[in-house]
């Protein structure tokens, strides 16, 4: 855990109300670990959910994409929302949303209204995720922004991980409405440790707020949405509706730069790109998003279909590399602190780079430890980057900033586990020469895995590039203020 910070100097501005550090990081913490839980623990109850409302699996997938739509269209605009309007009472109400909207899911009468209930969930969540980085700025100090944001992506970790064995066991024991009714006491905790101890909303004049930009954000809304569902429906094959979706959410991104341009309260300020290290840590987060996700995609199929693993065996060996993760996350924060978050971030590149080469020629006769092994030292990178990364980005950022470049930081990362699970799927696929990949032969999948490693590490060498280029570019090592 975090030492304890002295108040005083985590919180400027705000003599009246010095809120412990430690309870303030315990709520953040916990709006993670809800916002990451909410991803990762309805997949294990699709096939229930199929049963109970009598649907086809096209149908039930949109439990999962109205959650993960909701966060990637919205996040951006809920982070600059936060930074006009006040960033605790906007937490505070995507906390209760999130919390309510729960309770709706646990109570749901039929799929859809549990699938809009799932949407309004997910929006809770975008306010969450965006704000929780956001508010690292105003409850430590900037020598300590690296741990604290090594606990918050540990928290993440956790999140992703616990869902799919929570979720099963919640619904072997007290049924799927558990999976969603488990969110409420956590969510309330959250809410009272928030409205208790998250610093109060300075407020500036009015004629000093800007104003939101709504016209923006319905375009970047369409332009997010329209990718997300190319990128996601269809079970995997690319066809004309794929196709369509892709070339609306291109026009709709045209649209948004367009538009942003001319505003005169952008919700991006396009001028913020121009800044080396701010555009290289949104690709980098991209890129290795996409990475990850060849890891949740590609593990699976290799571990039953090349080593002939069991269903409950491939649930282990997968809940490796999280557990790694969520055990480097604070050790990385403090190393970033303490080495530099630029540096950190390059060798956490280096770690990624060189365990996706590892598994490019690990052979199947290497069996579960030849897979393991290179899986940790992927995981523990990527603690490594994550951490550095965010702590770079956010340490810096002038105030007003901070909502919508927290969510930018995490659209990124979105959008890359989105495109990961497409792409990186489309590799294997055709790396491993079959039709349905679920009956290859054994020697196919490993080949496939080999290969689609193989390009990750390709992938990783381009981030490590960018971000090595952005180092030498910039004057400073840390970002300046965003304008």
């Amino acid at each position: 855990m975090l030492k304890p910070i002295d108040a005083g100097r985590a919180v400027a501005g705000n003599p009246e109300r010095a809120p412990s550090v430690r309870w303030a990081l315990a709520s953040l913490s916990l709006s993670m670990l809800l916002s990451s839980l909410g991803i990762s623990i309805a997949n294990v109850a699709l096939p229930t959910l199929a049963q109970v409302f009598n649907a086809s699996f096209q149908e039930v997938q949109w439990i999962v994409l109205a959650y993960l739509l909701a966060i990637t269209t919205l996040i951006v605009s809920v982070g600059r929302l936060g930074d006009i309007t006040g960033r605790r009472q906007l937490l505070l109400a995507g906390l209760f949303l999130f919390t309510t909207a729960s309770v709706l899911c646990g109570v749901a009468p039929t799929l859809w209204l549990l699938i809009a209930a799932r949407a309004a969930q997910g929006l809770g969540a975008a306010i969450m995720m965006a704000l929780t980085m956001a508010f690292v700025g105003e409850t430590v100090p900037k020598a300590r922004t690296g741990s604290a944001m090594g606990l918050l992506g540990t928290m993440s970790a956790i999140g992703t991980a616990l869902g799919p064995s929570l979720g099963g066991l919640l619904i072997a024991g007290a049924g799927w409405r558990a999976i969603f009714l488990v969110n409420v006491p956590l969510g309330l905790l959250a809410f009272v440790l928030a409205y208790r101890y998250l610093p109060a909303d300075r407020r500036g004049p009015k004629t000093d707020r800007a104003g939101f930009d709504i016209v923006g954000t319905l375009l970047l809304a369409l332009a997010l949405g329209a990718y997300a569902l190319a990128m996601t429906i269809g079970r995997g094959s690319f066809g004309p509706l794929n196709i369509a979706l892709l070339v609306a959410a291109v026009f709709g991104a045209g649209f948004f730069v367009l538009v942003e341009a001319r505003v005169a309260s952008p919700l991006i300020r396009l001028g913020a790109f121009r800044n080396a290290m701010l555009s290289a840590s949104l690709a980098t987060s991209a890129l290795v998003a996409t990475v990850m996700m060849a890891t949740l995609v590609v593990g699976p199929f290799y571990l039953s279909r090349a080593l002939g693993l069991d269903a409950a065996l491939v649930g282990i060996v997968m809940s490796v590399g999280p557990l790694v993760a969520a055990l480097t996350g604070v050790p990385a924060g403090r190393i970033a602190d303490r080495f530099g978050a630029g540096r950190i971030t390059i060798i956490g590149l280096i770690a990624i780079a060189a365990g996706c080469f590892i598994l490019s020629m690990m052979p199947a006769i290497s069996g579960i430890p030849g897979y393991i092994a290179p899986i940790a030292v992927i995981t523990s990178g990527y603690a490594l980057f994550q951490t550095a990364n965010n702590a770079a980005v956010m340490s810096d950022i002038r105030p007003d900033q901070r909502g919508v470049v927290s969510g930018l930081l995490n659209l990124s990362r979105n959008l890359g586990l989105i495109t990961g699970a497409s792409a990186m799927g489309a590799v294997f696929a055709f790396a491993s020469e079959a039709i349905d990949i679920a009956t290859a032969r054994a020697e196919a999948v490993a080949a496939g895995m080999r290969i689609t490693f193989a390009v990750a590490a390709i992938l990783i060498v381009v981030a490590l590039a960018i971000a090595v280029g952005s180092r030498a570019l910039t004057a400073r090592p840390s970002l300046p203020g965003v304008s």
